[in-house]
């Protein structure tokens, strides 16, 4: 290594060898903006690393001159190749002078803490390759020889990822094309970090509390201003949800095990209530952020990027610029489109696109269907594909919930994806990440051609050792196909049968309704009644809450009699069967019938039920069919219409024995958005307070009334960690989707354990006084 490249010096020529990032940054810095001091280990580092890989066997010895064949549509090939060049680089040894060299270097910022930023320049390749956003993270260290080392390694084993390797070859990238240099800077604790985006229609800026983790992880859903950029002026700002933060050489590692952190010196803490009620930006300094991106439109253009920290130097705010980023020219060959991840996985197969909201009359297996939006009736046709993608839709849209009861991956609201993937395009879709990958070299007919037919499947069951929990867990199901694999699960039976999506594939379009006008009741009863019974025989003697019929008039294509438009209220619900009772009535009959062949583990859920007097004619039908008669037999009321909140020792009094809070409805009603659009849900979702507060109160409620509480929307599922709260208030049950019980059951055994390790040290501390 012949010499390090520092920001100050960095001329025009020398981006190849230092990169883009670190070029932009040396250019700002160069004329005066404040952009923390750096030097940069230039990329002929890694090539002459990789040249002391000298084992004949050597998986990377030939790298420098690689193109790396992959069958990258083979993703556990993909990432069983990934691992061994990242665990041969590992392994190596950097020499002691290059460490002793960058070391020497760092010690001029008497600092304690680094980050390493990986800074790409991608050879003569411009024509193809566009944005690499989100391929390589920067990474914290400390400054000391060990660190240093190490560190060096993880940056360039990033560029031998499955999704790097994935990345290069799809866009016709050899190895030998690509640049990795290292950005050294010293890193200190920030106030806040975040980021404005820039552009000629408007500004916006995000802003969280802490180092810049929590909000490239998506784990936080930051502060937010749009800004008129001629003026200045903020037309508007909403606060975020900014529970978790980082910082570096914490003492509470919540997020330990998470890859990004592993061998560095950051970790998460809980941010406190009172601080997560208050803006991360000062006045102050907003518009110091503001008027630095003023400044740099003279330098960048209209639109541009850059990530931002607040640090506090001898009692004084400084803000630093930390990444510059300038858009690419029109990309005429899209390879890669962002959404948001609503079912989890990865899968790899050819898209299926429909541009209208009509369903398919025939939909091939083993396709990844791309639609503007999908609806219940479309249950049928998602249980031939593998993936999802929808223009529409947020986590707890329709897609997302069929998504995740099937186990199959999905990507919600990605916009134009049905105008942006041709028909037939071989895609990878992440919905982990919320990532499309259109794998632009395979594209074939697919109309005509059988597709690979892949069954979904659920995570592995939990480790039997894991501890016994108290509170129930149940789940979430509606497809009699999914049984034999969740019945093994461990959970404590199912808390959400939902009714209208078991029926679908029955009813095979057609309403309930349509049926009995042609007079085929006793059919339909005994097919009803079958489906209900091969729920209660595979849980038996675990209960199984059935939640009655809540279609929406829209909802069932078939249903062309109702000309009610599109809503998410209207004629649905309780107050549906109180205007026309006989399709309720038939479906109380198919539960009798099933509690007559000996079931006595079914339960009643009645759906969006607005007042006690819907509740107490649904109870009278109940007992004239004489489901009450067994025993074990309990009917409760779902908790999602905001009413509830003013009425529950009112439903209590007129027979309610349960509740179960449906989230995604609740959420919708309360803060008066839509569940299926998915920009808005991003920022008002379940973890708003308004919701907790609804839910804590619910919970409470139910308490003082003496009866259970149970929830079954999504945002257990989704949002991890508010299963704290919901322990520490009292819920009795939680209900989750079958892909989400692992990690359900993990949080919840997590989470009592804490609080009796809270009594205990309070027991401890009362003694010793």
């Amino acid at each position: 290594m012949d010499k390090l490249y520092w920001l100050d010096q960095i001329k025009l020529q020398d981006r190849p060898k230092v990169g883009d990032k670190a070029f932009y940054l040396s250019k700002i810095r160069q004329r005066g903006y404040p952009v923390v001091p750096g030097f940069v280990v230039p990329e002929e580092v890694l090539r002459l690393f990789l040249e002391t890989l000298n084992s004949s066997e050597s998986l990377v010895a030939n790298l420098p001159n690689s193109s790396l064949h992959l069958d990258v549509a083979n993703w556990r090939q993909l990432q069983q190749m990934a691992g061994r060049l990242r665990q041969e680089i590992t392994h190596a040894v950097v020499p002691q002078q290059w460490v002793e060299k960058i070391l020497l270097a760092a010690r001029e910022w008497q600092t304690d803490y680094l980050i390493f930023r990986p800074s790409l320049a991608i050879g003569n390749t411009t024509n193809r390759v566009r944005n690499t956003t989100g391929l390589l993270d920067a990474t914290f260290c400390h400054c000391d020889e060990t660190a240093i080392a190490h560190t060096l390694k993880h940056t360039w084993g990033q560029l031998f990822r499955a999704r790097s390797l994935l990345y290069w070859q799809r866009m016709g990238v050899n190895l030998q094309e690509v640049n990795l240099a290292i950005l050294v800077q010293p890193v200190q604790n920030a106030i806040a970090s975040g980021l404005l985006n820039a552009n000629s229609s408007g500004w916006k800026i995000e802003a969280t509390w802490g180092l810049g983790l929590a909000l490239t992880q998506g784990e936080v859903i930051p502060d937010t201003y749009h800004i008129q950029h001629e003026t200045g002026i903020v037309l508007e700002r909403h606060l975020g949800h900014k529970m978790v933060a980082y910082r570096l050489d914490s003492s509470v590692l919540l997020h330990s095990e998470a890859s990004v952190l592993e061998n560095t010196c950051v970790g998460a803490y809980l941010v406190e209530e009172p601080q997560q009620q208050q803006y991360a930006l000062t006045e102050e300094s907003l518009q110091h952020i503001i008027n630095l991106g003023h400044q740099l439109e003279s330098e960048l253009g209209q639109s541009f990027t850059i990530e931002w920290v607040i640090a506090q130097e001898n009692e004084t705010t400084h803000i630093y610029i930390t990444q510059v980023s300038t858009p690419q020219s029109a990309i005429p060959n899209l390879q890669f489109i962002k959404g948001v991840g609503a079912g989890r996985g990865r899968v790899t197969a050819n898209a299926y696109v429909v541009n209208n909201p009509q369903q398919p009359d025939n939909l091939p297996k083993g396709i990844i269907l791309v639609v503007p939006a999908i609806t219940p009736d479309w249950l049928p046709l998602l249980q031939r594909a593998v993936g999802i993608v929808t223009v529409q839709g947020g986590l707890t849209s329709h897609a997302a919930i069929l998504a995740r009861e099937l186990g199959i991956p999905a990507v919600v609201n990605v916009a134009d994806a049905t105008v942006l993937i041709p028909h037939g395009e071989r895609l990878l879709i992440d919905g982990d990440r919320g990532e499309v990958y259109l794998l632009k070299d395979e594209i074939i007919t697919i109309d005509n051609q059988t597709q690979q037919d892949i069954t979904p499947s659920f995570p592995p069951i939990v480790n039997r050792q894991m501890p016994i929990i108290a509170t129930q867990l149940l789940v979430n199901l509606s497809q009699p196909n999914l049984i034999e694999q969740v019945q093994n699960l461990p959970v404590d039976g199912v808390g959400l049968l939902r009714s209208e999506l078991m029926l679908l594939p029955l009813l095979q379009g057609q309403h309930p309704n349509f049926w009995l006008l042609e007079g085929r009741q006793s059919e339909l009863l005994e097919q009803w009644t079958e489906l209900i019974i091969q729920f209660a025989r595979a849980f038996a003697p675990r209960p199984v809450f059935y939640r009655t019929l809540d279609w929406r008039s829209h909802e069932l294509s078939a249903n062309s009699s109702q000309s009610a438009p599109q809503s998410a209220l209207g004629d649905r619900g309780t107050f549906s069967y109180v205007r026309n009772s006989s399709v309720f009535e038939l479906e109380l009959s198919a539960i009798a019938n099933a509690q007559k062949a000996g079931y006595d583990n079914l339960h009643l859920l009645l759906p969006f039920v607005r007042s006690v007097p819907e509740f107490s004619f649904c109870r009278q039908k109940v007992e004239q069919l004489g489901l009450t008669q067994v025993p074990q037999f309990q009917l409760w009321i779902m908790a999602e219409v905001p009413s509830v909140l003013f009425l529950l020792p009112e439903y209590v009094k007129a027979g309610v024995a349960g509740i179960s809070i449906g989230t995604n409805d609740l959420t919708q009603l309360l803060l008066g958005v839509d569940r299926e659009q998915g920009d808005i849900t991003k920022v008002l979702n379940e973890r708003h307070p308004a919701v907790m507060a609804a839910i804590s109160q619910l919970i409470q409620m139910s308490k003082t009334a003496g009866i259970p509480c149970s929830i079954c929307g999504q945002a257990p599922a989704i949002y991890p960690e508010i299963i704290d709260e919901l322990v520490q208030w009292g819920i009795t049950s939680i209900s989750v989707e079958p892909e989400a019980v692992e990690r359900t059951y993990q949080a919840i055994a997590r989470a009592e354990q804490r609080i009796i390790l809270a009594a205990a040290r309070q027991q401890i501390g009362g003694v010793g006084k």
